[in-house]
């Protein structure tokens, strides 16, 4: 079980190990629209269309080909390397986001806009999940890679704080569809640097387990563990980001939602900063089910904000809360190094995106159901119970980390 910790120094370390410092570069280019590529399309379909209802159906298709394609595109670059897939899957990422734009800017159905959001979800790179696997090539386990799965959590947070921001601003260009072509580009732009890079060219895909076969990366029980987790972590979030926007607009500032959901991300990464110096509790099988559970706890203590009226209770419920985002994503990294089968972490990692976005997805559609029927408390008091409930059976599922595992080797880099 890791129980390291990592120190600025090791962070130093990571960063600049031999080969590291090109590939980081161009996969911060790359995720850094993430958070951007969904807002900016909605906003564009919504002023090309005057429909929030239609804007909304093209982003939760794009998020729902997301979904999918993470999980289908890492076992493929398990398979063959990630170069070759990264560069098909850019390809076809830019010519569906153009057929995209040219479908919304013609007017075409709103059937034909869904459809083709949903094929670039399935066809956007798989980034993130290329990115940390390359970690296990460059950085030797111990301190050193816990503090490269906290650089990766801790810098897509702050795109996440960045991105959106970045596509409010451009949605106000003269031409609406400004932000989505500068995403986009992005993504192409970094993804394909991130494929031509000499480590990824060079990395090996590693031998397949004797016990992978249809469920891939699921088949082994921890596994199925860490997923869960990233699904509970994911239901929270959803309805965290329903119920403040609802609370803000019912005291007569709804800009004022945005602002707090980019302080608890800020508050994200510091806590995340801080906490990687002396993770607590140690053992990851017992990390992951207390955090999600403190998460639970923090987030149905937000509901307070009902009964007492007052947002600086939710202020500070809610940066609680956010000081415990950035430890969780960290601590799903580590678990995939752990019990993913040998020959498949990149293909685990996606399932770890797809269940944070599937439980992303559910949460926001539960707490919007919960907030017209008993307001935003309600929405605080659903998300914190989801997220016990999923503490729980983590913990009860804590031995699955012990499970026998194959003898496993890592992707290796070729020479030459």
């Amino acid at each position: 079980m890791s129980s390291s910790s990592a120190s600025p120094a090791d962070y130093r370390a990571a960063l600049t190990s031999p080969g590291a410092l090109i590939p980081a570069l161009a996969s911060a280019l790359g995720r850094f629209p993430i958070a951007m590529v969904g807002l900016a399309t909605l906003l564009y379909v919504q002023r090309a269309t005057g429909s929030f209802a239609a804007a909304g159906l093209v982003s939760a298709g794009m998020l729902a080909g997301v979904s999918l394609g993470s999980v289908a595109q890492g076992r493929l670059m398990d398979r063959v390397g990630p170069t070759r897939p990264l560069l098909l899957a850019t390809a076809l990422f830019a010519m569906a986001e153009a057929a995209l734009v040219l479908a919304v800017q013609s007017g075409a159905s709103l059937v034909l806009v869904v459809l083709l959001a949903v094929l670039g979800g399935l066809v956007q790179p798989a980034l993130p999940g290329a990115s940390r696997a390359l970690w296990v090539v460059l950085v030797p386990a111990g301190p050193r890679r816990d503090a490269a799965f906290s650089y990766e959590a801790i810098s897509l947070e702050v795109f996440f704080i960045l991105g959106p921001a970045a596509a409010a601003f451009l949605v106000a260009a003269p031409w609406p569809g400004t932000g989505v072509a500068v995403a986009v580009t992005a993504m192409a732009l970094g993804s394909t640097a991130f494929a031509l890079s000499r480590p990824v060219r060079t990395q090996e895909p590693g031998p397949r387990g004797p016990s992978v076969g249809l469920l891939g990366a699921l088949a082994r029980p921890g596994m199925r563990t860490v997923a869960l987790a990233s699904l509970g972590f994911g239901l929270v979030i959803g309805t965290v980001e329903v119920g403040v926007p609802a609370v803000t607009a019912e005291a007569g500032s709804p800009a004022m939602g945005g602002v707090l959901l980019s302080a608890w991300s800020v508050a994200s990464v510091l806590a995340g900063v801080l906490y990687s110096l002396r993770p607590w509790p140690r053992p990851l099988h017992l990390r992951m089910p207390v955090l999600l559970g403190v998460f639970g706890v923090c987030v149905a203590a937000m509901a307070l904000t009902g009964p007492l009226g007052s947002i600086p209770v939710l202020v500070v419920a809610m940066l609680l809360a956010g000081s415990t985002i950035t430890p969780q994503v960290t601590a799903q990294s580590l678990g995939v190094e752990e019990v993913a089968p040998a020959g498949t972490a990149t293909e685990a990692f996606g399932w770890v995106v797809t269940a944070a976005t599937l439980g992303l997805s559910a949460g926001q559609s539960v707490a919007g159901i919960v907030v017209d029927a008993r307001g935003p408390a309600g929405a605080f008091l659903a998300g914190g119970t989801a997220g016990l409930v999923v503490a729980v059976v983590l913990w009860l599922r804590r031995g699955s980390f012990h499970a026998p595992a194959p003898a496993r080797r890592e992707p290796a880099l070729t020479r030459g």
